[in-house]
């Protein structure tokens, strides 16, 4: 299963990867407490998923980038995830944090993950657990805890989930999962990583991955269909 980037155009998606919708579902307070699936879509062997934003055939690329002179050129670090995280320690875990990808799906901000993780202890084996659900419920990989030197991570299948946010009514990016490759316009390989989010919209600084822009892009407001 692979991601391809074309340049200035699509995600080419090759390998029969699994397509399908994650809400982010909230309490009654708007607190992101759970992951929701919407519709499961049919797809090829091969398909492309829009990268510029605006075409009229959300999530599947129509040909618009080329129309709209869309620049997908990819800015993001290629340094690896544990090489440029900030490490929280003191606790039975760390939990490591890379903020540049943070996608604002706010997981991690029902209980404060970052505390939890420092708080934990053999005597208070509760903040462990809150520290590692929300860090395994981040889908960008921004957060990750780590014990006795060994990360810890949900067993996710491989596929890719189009990110629902019910609470800002938006689309948000591709929820990556499962360690599928993705292969830069250049044909570099990045990082295979367990959770990742690639923006969808178009206007990320940090190409190809979220920065959560999508909040703030009309072309982007309204769930998909």
């Amino acid at each position: 299963m692979k991601i391809t980037i074309t340049k200035d155009g699509p995600y080419v998606v090759s390998g029969d990867v699994p397509l399908n919708q994650a809400r982010i579902e909230q309490d009654a307070d708007g607190n992101s407490i759970a992951w929701g699936k919407g519709k499961t879509y049919e797809t090829g062997e091969t398909y492309a998923l829009c990268r510029c934003g605006h075409s009229k055939n959300k999530p599947f690329c129509d040909g618009t980038h080329a129309s709209i002179g869309f620049d997908g050129t990819e800015t993001a670090s290629r340094e690896l995830y544990a090489e440029a995280v900030k490490i929280y320690g003191g606790g039975t875990i760390d939990m490591m944090d890379r903020r540049e990808l943070c996608q604002v799906a706010r997981f991690c901000d029902v209980i404060n993950a970052w505390q939890e993780a420092m708080k934990s202890s053999e005597a208070h084996p509760e903040h462990e657990e809150v520290a590692t659900r929300e860090a395994c419920n981040c889908p960008s990989g921004r957060l990750t805890v780590r014990k006795d030197g060994v990360e810890i991570e949900y067993d996710l299948p491989q596929e890719i989930s189009l990110v629902e946010d019910l609470y800002y009514d938006v689309k948000g990016p591709l929820f990556v999962k499962g360690g599928i490759t993705l292969v830069g316009a250049d044909g570099t390989e990045y990082e295979v990583r367990n959770r990742r989010t690639l923006c969808r919209c178009g206007a990320s600084l940090n190409l190809p991955f979220c920065d959560s822009t999508h909040l703030r892009c009309e072309h982007m407001k309204g769930l998909d269909e």
